[in-house]
This record gives structure tokens, C-alpha cells and sequence, in this order.
């Protein structure tokens, strides 16, 4: 969710960035947020704290939830700022608030879809960004739409998640993105 987040912004902003800029930032968001959770996975498997990558015991999404808050917030403190990119930055903000809300839930024992939750985030952020510089991204926005509709039917038929578990993911990923956007809209 963040590397792609921060791909699409930089791909359609309107604002001017050397090219060699958005490659370090998208080299460190990807450092930070897909290859360093991959190598913590397999620490976890190595420990025997996670049994496969679907993380199907609520238990077992504690720490990996956990370690991504953190690394989520090495991206707010050392690799974006609030000034040069505000979007991006609420963006992440509200990522934050999604993986803490999924990891308070996953102590209460109580499982959500971290797809929906990834997925409904990015179709905030994509709608903002698409209202804030009036771009006209509905292509987008119809495939995010089509991209939530088939998650959300093939989680149901795979019996991996419910409908309640479908709409929390949903909901904990969309709203925190909601309420950020009147920061930087």
C-alpha cells in the first residue's frame, strides 16, 4: 500500500521533482515497507512465530503489525516531511492509524482483512489526489472500485475472512485516510 501510494503520487502530480529525488524516496519507501517486512516474515517463520504468509491466526498478526507501525514511522520521521510533500506525507499518516487500529484489533482478538484495508486506503488517497489537482483519474478509480469488489468476493470465497471482518478492513483503511485529507486538501 505506501510504495504503490507513493509511486501513483509521483507518477501524476502535477509538481515538479528531479527524477533523481523520487528515485531515492521510492528506493526508501520500498526498503522500508517491502523488503525489510519480507526478511522480518521469514525471521518469524525461522522463530516459528508465523506458519505461512496468510497470518490465518489472529495471533500471529501481532508482531508483524507491530513491526510495520514501526517502520511506517521511520518513513514519517526520516524520509518524507510535511512541507515538500504533504499529500504523501497524510498519507502515510493515516497508514499509521490503519496498522494501529488493525494491531489494537488483532490484541482483541479480533480479525480484519488487511486487503481491504490496503486497498480501500489507496482508493482514498487516489480520490484525493484526484479532487486536490483536479486530474481527471476515473480510470483509476473504477479499476481501485473493480479491484475492491473482486478482493472482497475472493477472500469470501476462499473462506478466509466474513463479511464483518471484509467491512472493519475496509472501513479501518478508508477512514483514517478520510480524516487526514483535511490536513493537506
Amino acid at each position: 500500500m505506501p510504495f504503490a501510494g507513493s509511486l501513483f503520487y509521483f507518477v501524476v502530480t502535477p509538481r515538479f521533482f528531479p527524477f533523481s529525488l523520487i528515485q531515492a524516496k521510492l528506493l526508501a519507501i520500498a526498503i522500508t515497507t517491502l523488503f525489510i517486512p519480507v526478511v522480518f516474515y521469514f525471521l518469524l517463520k525461522n522463530l516459528g512465530k508465523a506458519e505461512s504468509v496468510f497470518l490465518k491466526d489472529v495471533r500471529q498478526r501481532r508482531w508483524p503489525l507491530f513491526f510495520y507501525s514501526l517502520l511506517i514511522g521511520l518513513n514519517l520521521y526520516q524520509i518524507l516531511n510535511i512541507y515538500n510533500y504533504p499529500a504523501l506525507y497524510y498519507f502515510f499518516v493515516g497508514i499509521l492509524f490503519s496498522i494501529i487500529t488493525a494491531f489494537i484489533l488483532a490484541w482483541l482478538k479480533l480479525k480484519i482483512s488487511l486487503h481491504m484495508l490496503g486497498l480501500s486506503g489507496i482508493f482514498m488517497f487516489v480520490l484525493a489526489l484526484s479532487i486536490y489537482y483536479r486530474l481527471n483519474l476515473i480510470y483509476v478509480i473504477a479499476f481501485l472500485i473493480a479491484a475492491l469488489g473482486l478482493t472482497a468476493t475472493s477472500r469470501l470465497h476462499y473462506k478466509a475472512h466474513t463479511w464483518l471482518e471484509l467491512l472493519l478492513g475496509f472501513f479501518i483503511g478508508f477512514l483514517p485516510q478520510l480524516i487526514v485529507l483535511n490536513y493537506w486538501l
